[in-house]
């Protein structure tokens, strides 16, 4: 399949909110990995708005702790913070010349072989809600920050619009909290399944998921699942259905 189907079929994909297993953890899965896929991107990772302002890291291509950690020295200040806030793509086509500004977060990169970063805002219209991450070992085309940039609004307008009801002011914040708390219950859940099978957290998020769509059921509700124990890890790892 060329490049021009594949786009198209990921722009179906972020958009298809009626599958019964969609959820918005799924959704921003989806969103890292056509970027990683398509732009040529060697990480990508998505990050939201919790009430504070805080941004909370919803999906990466990486699910071990290397890329995890860059996102975290991002806390309060770094180029995603700086796109999150001015609701403008921001290009680092080289880390290096911004280690005086940035020092913690060029040294990681440097350590961990990435050169560049380009942040470009998730956003509903003009509101922001949060920034995508892309990450390469050499700057990205102006062409692809464009079509990122399409992707990200393609995946904020999924997120408001997976109910029937189209989401007003107050149900922005409803929606966005409530992906933050299903994050929140995912890392537990990704713990619970490390613990159980003896494995790193990554590959714990690979079981969650290859376990959500061999039973398609919503990542969401799985995790919901094992935080409440209504279902248990030897459960999920045996790949018994979800009661």
């Amino acid at each position: 399949m060329n490049r021009e189907r594949r786009l198209a079929q990921a722009f179906v994909v972020l958009a298809d909110t009626y599958a019964a297993e969609f959820d918005p953890l799924t959704l921003f899965r989806r969103l890292v990995h056509t970027c990683q896929d398509l732009l040529d991107v060697d990480e990508a990772g998505v990050m939201i708005a919790d009430a504070r302002g805080s941004l909370k890291t919803m999906a990466t291509t990486d699910e071990d702790d290397v890329f995890a950690e860059l996102l975290r020295l991002q806390n309060g200040h770094g180029p995603c913070v700086e796109c999150y806030r001015s609701v403008e793509p921001v290009s680092v086509p080289d880390m290096a010349t911004e280690h005086e500004r940035w020092p913690k977060l060029a040294t990681a990169m440097a350590e961990a072989g990435y050169e560049s970063l380009q942040a470009i805002p998730v956003r509903l219209h003009e509101r922001p809600l949060g920034a995508l991450t892309l990450l390469r070992r050499r700057g990205l085309a102006e062409d692809d920050v464009h079509l990122a940039q399409a992707l990200a609004d393609s995946a904020a307008l999924a997120l408001m619009h997976w109910s029937m009801e189209p989401a007003d002011g107050e149900d922005v914040v409803t929606r966005v909290q409530g992906v933050i708390a299903a994050k929140a219950a995912l890392e537990i859940a990704k713990g619970m399944v490390a613990q159980y099978a003896d494995t790193t957290i990554g590959e714990a998020a690979r079981l969650l998921s290859a376990y959500a769509s061999r039973n398609h059921v919503r990542l969401t509700d799985t995790a919901h699942a094992l935080v409440t124990r209504s279902v248990t890890p030897a459960a999920v790892m045996a790949g018994q259905p979800l009661g």
